[in-house]
């Protein structure tokens, strides 16, 4: 495991860092819990021949965990005061991995279907994964791979920029990017970038909001910002233009259980001391930030509403052995967002 964490605090006004919970874990299977789950799981389908039935089938698998380390990705996903972001660590993969699609994937080639099945059954721990039609077709296992024509975009497909922080969110026609969008992601890697210096950066707001001057802080609690829709919606719906939210605060809540919101694709402050703001935010991000560089057999539990996470630049070298993670859009309750359900399925959402 390579794993570093860096987060000189600046000089905010919220709890010392000393009396805050954690907002980085850690969970390490046993060898013997890696090998049972990943014979169990080599024997199983595509999951997407029925994926009702395969989620149930992790369940029970992966409930073999040892009690304190499921009781911890349980915890993960229903307490308010757990860490935004966790690292499950010697998990079992696949025995043989195909070429890293060119493409952005899905892979065509794979053979088995172990990777799948860690990245749903600790999905399955957090909530439900549902699918978008807007972001990669409605798939509900995402591949995140460079893709050549996507280098230099603040996308899951870049690579040579450095990601700024931000949430997954999803364009809805209520106005609102930061209501039906994942409570949860889970990223679960495959193959590692060819220097291994891709990292994935996360911010919990708990510590950004304890890092910033309390006059920005009550500016980023105002509704003086419009997100922007996500690259893949404005690329393939919108020609590439700018389509915004309504006015929204990115930091809401208490100080003690705040979240933030933050899209990728840019954000637009409405007047310039919310610009000015905005800006020390992105620095304020980059100061508090766990860092961790995921290798084959780890995943990363993100909570998307706690914090906001980005992703260095690498270089991608397009021969099919560039980095591959996969990653899944996970929901505690597919109920509230109902009114976005399509007919054909019911985990795929506009």
């Amino acid at each position: 495991m390579t794993a570093t964490v860096d987060r000189p605090l600046g000089a905010g006004s919220g709890t010392p860092a000393s009396e805050r919970p954690p907002t980085l874990g850690t969970v390490t299977l046993p060898d013997e819990v890696r090998d049972a789950i990943g014979a169990e799981l080599a024997a199983m389908p595509d999951p997407n021949t029925d994926i009702d039935w395969a989620m149930a089938r992790y369940h029970q698998i992966f409930a073999s965990l040892p009690t304190p380390l499921l009781q911890q990705v349980l915890d993960f996903g229903r307490h308010i005061d757990t860490p935004g972001v966790t690292l499950v660590d010697n998990l079992p993969v696949d025995a043989g991995l195909p070429a890293t699609p060119s493409d952005g994937g899905p892979s065509r080639d794979k053979a088995s279907f172990v990777a799948e099945g860690v990245l749903l059954g600790l999905s399955g721990l957090l909530g439900e994964p549902l699918g978008v039609l807007t972001e990669k077709a409605g798939q509900l296992v995402h591949d995140v791979i460079p893709v050549e024509g996507g280098s230099k975009t603040q996308t899951n497909q870049g690579s040579e920029v450095f990601l700024n922080f931000h949430s997954d969110i999803m364009h809805d026609v209520i106005g609102r990017y930061d209501v039906a969008n994942p409570d949860f992601l889970v990223l679960s890697c495959l193959r590692s970038d060819h220097e291994g210096i891709a990292a994935t950066h996360y911010a919990d707001a708990r510590d950004i909001s304890a890092a910033l001057d309390p006059q920005v802080l009550e500016t980023l609690h105002s509704p003086l910002f419009r997100l922007n829709a996500p690259g893949s919606y404005t690329r393939n719906m919108a020609g590439d233009a700018e389509v915004l939210s309504d006015p929204v605060p990115l930091i809401s809540g208490s100080s003690e259980c705040p979240e933030i919101a933050i899209s990728a694709n840019g954000v637009r402050a409405l007047t310039g001391g919310a610009q000015a703001a905005l800006d020390q935010l992105q620095g304020v991000c980059r100061s508090v930030a766990h860092k961790v560089l995921l290798r084959p057999g780890q995943a990363l539990l993100i909570n998307n509403r706690k914090g906001v996470h980005a992703r260095s630049s690498f270089t991608a070298r397009y021969d099919g052995q560039d980095r591959w993670l996969q990653r899944t859009y996970v929901r505690r309750s597919l109920w509230n967002i109902r009114y976005r359900v399509t007919s054909e399925n019911r985990r795929v959402h506009f």
